[in-house]
């Protein structure tokens, strides 16, 4: 620092003092760190008066140091950067928490980065030193200061002005500081031993600054481009841009390089440039100019901020003295024209262009080769929609200024509203800077998020209609007509029931009613994306406007399917089938049924709940692809419920659909994504099951109460799973009976004592992960289910093994066998298999909500113990 009267610090004149110093400002700066906002904006304010008061004084010594610019245009700048950046930060909040929502459970808590080394160009020593005082001030940080050699006095002069006035209202001693003598060493120094860099200046030493290893906020060079346009008012546009080029004798980065105008309007734009006072270069003239401008390939320092007349002076070519602008008619638009780059100084290069897309063509061009990111501008009338967007997405550049003096536009707030105004100006990636806006108070702050946990909205849906009761189809039915006004109806259902008779009751019903109707009754078991194809050519060609599923889950799925093709032909499969983590978040969205359709379904077995759920599968033969789809736009508007529709169910389909009813709600209510809404249900079906399964295996037809109840529990399981989903059992079965052609509602009988023994570890190897879902407590919830059906021991794990031991009673009952080797699964085919079928296994989409997240080894050993038998108490998992 300069010395103080009365208080002489040592000079900052080698590295050593530099350390020095700056180890007294960091301890300045955790002083400064506990301000409050009050403090800070008390002191902000005294700081960009105290600047905006000594703006003239500044202004002269940096005309006079440098010899560059106008003094009187170095006052704008300074004004500029105390009254702009003070008027537009003085409400911003700096310090503490800036934000909250207690309903989220967000806070974001402003904190200062630390010490900022500050390094100021040479053609902007004064207000750039004000501009990145102030926002370090509002910002709570120390700022170290490198000026120009040849502007240090006006630099350090403008740091004192606003040190001096912020320690006056409060600030501690040295939050501001400067090295007296500047030096490539010292500047290195400083970069390497901050925190952060703002860096203002020539490219090289911005590249300087993003190699230190800090952080650094650095700017690109400018090249700005202008296109104006045939519509472009003439008079504003070629006016606008001497303004802009002629302030402080074109130093700002933003100010305008090169004027391409149309063809038709060239002319008169060249005309009204020479009115006012510019000079139009002759070709002999051109080529002096032209070697003064690059001196061995690069920007000649003594053209920098000169007037025309001067740097036609040193060019030996004779201008007025009043010239306002040296123009430069050239047609080259490369790196090899010296009127094509960046020129600091009062130096215009004039391009033609026969069309917009050629006036395009060249601006890219410029941009690409000097400019990259900075900014562009354009003079048009701003009717011209096409163009513009066509400019604006061709330039490659951070900034697109429009009918304005690009100087003035870019730096922001002055010709503009919402571009922050700022002296240092972010050119993005294309410029190699890691901003892309004008740099503000904003990105001196490290701002802390404080994120409370929460769980997220969780959803119940069914259909919006559930009717149930042994004989209740034909009056469910009824609302097709006289309510909906139903007019075609078409019936998907499989051969088997259709021979059987099964569809007449709905053909009579729908007779009475005068609805039209047609049958599909070639529903596979496993239904192929082939055999739904058919399906839905057969009702593109009836055009109706209710679907009726009849069946099990096989012909639910295919009719879900072909609802989907009829109604959105287009839609890819493979999309649909995408897995999610959840369902609201998934990156495919389906598309929106019921456009052409209202869809029923009515299911003929008490085990799948297909008719409330938003589940299909279909299967790709041809491409040997197995696709699982959930969406909720796959859930039925109506189910019907009828026990009348499954009094015919043999003892084997009565088995199997029975205890994967069990399955569906002891997973539902095991599930991560398990709630209030779907644990009545999911408690209520197990309890059905366990006291009326074995009665509808044994009773057949003859157990009308037993029917009518597992019927209900295969609905009420349904609807629990189809919120709360089902886990790591429903997973293994899948790909059980995908690669040995085990009964789904079997496959799920063999696996699931061991996949609840495997949940109920209280200490797994990896939990699930779900908001809600806060410790590993599937044990508990066993017990929960225990005691709910009179299985209650003293504590949970006695609970859970009553459970265990009821679940294993159960499926004797049914006829259940003890391990996948009994039915017949060759055991080296099984080994060959294993590996594949649980990996599958774990990218099942039902693995997702399992409150244990699984490996693939353990799934192996699953599948292993279930294989031969083992007995699932003496496994530890």
């Amino acid at each position: 620092m300069a010395a103080n009267e009365g208080n002489a610090p040592v000079l900052v004149d080698s590295i050593e003092a530099l350390q020095a110093r700056m180890a007294e400002m960091r301890k300045a700066q955790e002083v400064f760190a506990t301000y409050s906002q009050e403090q800070v904006d008390r002191i902000f304010k005294a700081a960009a008066t105290a600047a905006n008061k000594a703006r003239i004084p500044l202004a002269q010594m940096a005309v006079e140091e440098t010899g560059m610019g106008i003094m009187e245009d170095k006052v704008i700048k300074n004004h500029y950067a105390a009254e702009y950046i003070y008027n537009t930060y003085k409400n911003t909040k700096t310090c503490g928490v800036l934000e909250e929502d207690p309903v989220y459970g967000t806070k974001k808590i402003a904190e200062p980065i630390g010490l900022i080394a500050a390094v100021i160009p040479t053609t902007n020593p004064t207000s750039t030193a004000i501009f990145k005082t102030l926002i370090c001030l509002k910002s709570r940080n120390a700022i170290i200061i490198s000026p120009h050699p040849r502007a240090k006095n006006c630099t350090i002069a403008a740091a004192k002005v606003v040190l001096d006035a912020a320690v006056a209202a409060g600030a501690p001693e040295g939050i501001i500081g400067w090295i007296d003598v500047p030096s490539l060493a010292m500047t290195q120094t400083v970069m390497r031993d901050a925190d952060c860099i703002l860096a203002t200046g020539g490219p090289g030493m911005v590249h300087a600054a993003y190699s230190s290893g800090k952080p650094a906020l650095g700017v690109g060079a400018g090249n700005v481009p202008v296109i104006i346009d045939s519509s472009a008012d003439i008079l504003v546009a070629v006016n606008s841009i001497i303004h802009s080029k002629t302030f402080d004798n074109g130093m700002i980065c933003a100010s305008e390089q090169s004027v391409t105008a149309l063809a038709d309007v060239y002319d008169a734009v060249k005309a009204e440039f020479v009115r006012r006072g510019c000079y139009i270069l002759n070709p002999e003239e051109l080529d002096k100019v032209r070697k003064t401008i690059l001196i061995n390939g690069a920007l000649n320092a003594r053209i920098v901020g000169q007037s025309a007349y001067k740097i036609a002076q040193l060019s030996g070519v004779e201008v007025p003295k009043t010239a306002k602008i040296l123009i430069g008619e050239v047609e080259d638009v490369e790196i090899t024209e010296e009127f094509a780059h960046e020129k600091l100084s009062p130096v215009l290069a004039l391009y033609k262009a026969e069309t917009f897309d050629e006036a395009l063509d060249k601006a890219d061009r410029l941009v690409r080769d000097g400019g990259f990111g900075h900014s562009s501008s354009i003079f048009i009338n701003t009717n011209e929609k096409e163009k513009l967007a066509a400019f604006a997405d061709r330039m490659k550049t951070c900034r697109i200024i429009v009918n304005t003096p690009s100087s003035h536009g870019g730096i922001g707030d002055l010709y503009n509203f919402q571009l922050l105004p700022s002296l240092t100006l972010g050119c993005g990636s294309w410029g190699g800077n890691s901003v892309s806006h004008n740099v503000g108070v904003m990105d001196l702050l490290n701002i802390k998020t404080v994120v409370e946990r929460r769980e997220n909205m969780l959803w119940f849906r069914t259909p919006e209609k559930v009717y149930f009761k042994k004989g209740c189809m034909p009056v469910a039915l009824d609302e097709l007509g006289t309510i909906m006004h139903k007019k075609r109806a078409f019936i998907v259902t499989d051969s088997f029931l259709y021979k059987n008779g099964n569809t007449k009751p709905i053909e009579e019903k729908l007779d009475q009613m005068g609805i039209v109707h047609a049958v599909f009754s070639d529903v596979q078991p496993d239904p192929t994306l082939k055999n739904a194809q058919a399906g839905t050519k057969q009702m593109a060609a009836f055009e109706p406007d209710v679907i009726i599923a009849l069946g099990g889950g096989s012909a639910m799925d295919a009719a879900k399917i072909m609802w989907v093709l009829y109604e959105n032909p287009d839609v890819d499969f493979e999309d649909m089938a995408m897995d999610f983590m959840d369902i609201r978040k998934r990156i495919y969205t389906y598309p929106k049924m019921g456009k052409k359709a209202y869809f029923v379904a009515i299911p003929t077995s008490s085990g799948t709940g297909s008719e409330v759920t938003p589940f299909a599968v279909i299967t790709d033969s041809d491409a040997g692809i197995k696709y699982p789809l959930a969406d909720y736009e796959l859930l039925p508007n109506m189910a019907i419920v009828d026990t009348d529709n499954m009094m015919t169910q043999p003892k084997g389909l009565t088995s199997a659909s029975g205890i994967d009813v069990m399955t569906h709600a002891i997973e539902a209510y095991v599930s991560m994504l398990a709630s209030d809404y779907t644990d009545g249900l999911a408690l209520k079906a197990t309890k059905l099951t366990f006291d009326y399964l074995p009665r509808a295996y044994e009773n057949g037809a003859n157990d009308v109460e037993a029917r009518d109840h597992m019927a209900n529990a295969s609905c009420l399981a349904g609807m629990a799973f189809a919120n709360a989903f089902l886990g790591v059992n429903h997973s293994l079965a899948h790909k059980l009976g995908a690669f040995h052609h085990i009964a789904h509602g079997v496959a799920n009988a063999l696996v699931l004592t061991y996949v609840m023994r495997y949940n109920a570890a209280e200490v797994p190897t990896k939990m699930g992960t779900f908001s809600q879902y806060p410790y590993p407590h599937a044990l508990a919830r066993y017990a929960e289910i225990a005691r709910y059906n009179g299985l209650g021991g003293k504590d949970d794990a006695e609970s859970f093994e009553n459970l265990i031991a009821a679940l294993k009673k159960l499926k004797k009952a049914i006829g259940i066998k003890d391990s996948i080797k009994e039915y017949g699964v060759d055991e080296k085919y099984f080994l060959e298999t294993l590996d594949e079928m649980a990996e599958q296994a774990f990218n099942d989409q039902c693995t997702g909500a399992n409150p244990r997240y699984p490996l693939v080894e353990e799934l192996k050993k699953i599948y292993t113990l279930a294989y031969y038998g083992e007995p699932d108490e003496l496994v530890d998992f």
